[in-house]
């Protein structure tokens, strides 16, 4: 299977410095040189689509615009991109989640995917009126999966479960096409539901050795419930064309960090309740003291990213030829959905697209849809 190629909306800024955002805090570092307002982020999203990108990864929490609102605002400013609108099971109602899902792709001409995120900090869920524990929250997300998958069967939905209970749950007309279910997690709570719900899992940005773990166990939960499933990575890029620029990029992004600021990120990242959030603070060792190639944790896969900001904490640093040689070696672990960001997110699109695109089609890992779509814009 050839590559998926998604980027990123920044809807809680941007710059040419690393965005600290994270769940629990909005910001402990300098504010975003780009707000996130709608003319600019309307200019990266149609950089995106321009540049052959299938669908861009919109936020959810506290620290950002609402990802459904912001990405509708965008329907009209582009034709071809997806919006991948990540949303948290728990804080509406599972029928109005498949309803706005099926509004949205008749408004949108079917152009809606979902990013489902659970939520692994107490302290952002609790600001939206969610006491749930953190294997709660992921059984909690079980059911209503179940119940949005149900109200967009056609006929009305009866569930009854531990956490949801609808009776009779449907929506105006099912959505055409179904949205695809995109879904991440690593704890023992989470694979299991992948399994049985996502059509993408998606995985941090990994060693590969980390990510092929992952996949083997959530395929092998898949198959045992009956099902398939794609995989996808998320990770951040600075690509130049040569190493040592981008690897000066990345010293640079490393110098303007503050050894307080990282401190205090890094007291918070290491309190979440989540799984890939640890896991993600295990491959850097929490200081700025290693230099910025001791943090490459892996063949140009650096960790630097994760020392204040949360969630994906790595990118792939290196020449152009160097990181479309590491997307190939992850496409080969069975990654075929590459979710790509960087710093700032509309200059790196244009590194990315300009200079690792031309690779991976080389490599024949590239689709001709991409290339449709770049050419009708």
């Amino acid at each position: 299977m050839t590559l998926r190629l998604h980027w990123f909306l920044p809807t809680s800024g941007d710059g040419r410095t690393i965005v600290e955002r994270f769940h629990a805090n909005k910001s402990l570092g300098p504010a975003a040189a780009r707000g996130p307002d709608i003319d600019y982020l309307a200019q990266v999203a149609s950089a995106a689509e321009r540049l052959g990108f299938a669908g861009v990864l919109t936020p959810t929490g506290t620290w950002c615009e609402d990802a459904w609102l912001t990405t509708a605002a965008l329907i009209r400013e582009t034709r071809t991109l997806k919006f991948l609108v990540a949303f948290r099971p728990g804080i509406v109602s599972p029928t109005l989640a498949a309803q706005m899902a099926a509004s949205y792709q008749r408004i949108s001409g079917g152009r809606l995917l979902l990013n489902v995120v659970t939520g692994g900090d107490a302290v952002e869920q609790r600001r939206f009126g969610d006491w749930h524990d953190h294997d709660a929250r992921y059984a909690r997300t079980d059911e209503f999966l179940t119940i949005v998958r149900g109200a967009w069967g056609g006929e009305p939905f009866d569930f009854a479960g531990e956490h949801l209970t609808v009776a009779g749950a449907t929506v105006l007309a099912p959505p055409d096409p179904v949205p695809g279910i995109y879904f991440g997690g690593s704890s023992p709570a989470a694979l299991p539901v992948a399994a049985r719900h996502a059509d993408v899992y998606l995985t941090w940005g990994e060693p590969p050795e980390q990510v092929a773990e992952k996949i083997g166990s959530v395929r092998a939960l898949a198959e045992a419930a009956g099902r398939t499933v794609r995989f996808g990575i998320r990770l951040h890029v600075i690509t130049r064309d040569t190493a040592e620029q981008a690897w000066a990029e990345a010293a640079r992004l490393l110098a303007a960090l503050d050894p307080v600021q990282v401190r205090r990120a890094q007291e918070q990242l290491s309190a979440s309740e989540s799984v890939g959030q640890r896991r993600m603070v295990a491959l850097h060792g929490g200081g700025l003291d290693r230099g910025v190639r001791g943090l490459e944790i892996h063949p140009n896969l650096w960790a630097g990213v994760g020392l204040v900001r949360g969630g994906a904490g790595t990118a792939l640093v290196g020449s152009h030829a160097e990181v479309a040689e590491r997307i190939a070696e992850y496409h080969a672990l069975g990654i075929d959905e590459f979710v790509l960001s960087g710093y700032p997110h509309l200059e790196e699109a244009y590194w990315f697209a300009e200079g690792v695109r031309p690779e991976l089609d080389r490599r024949g890992l590239t689709s001709d849809e991409l290339l449709q779509s770049k050419s009708s814009i």
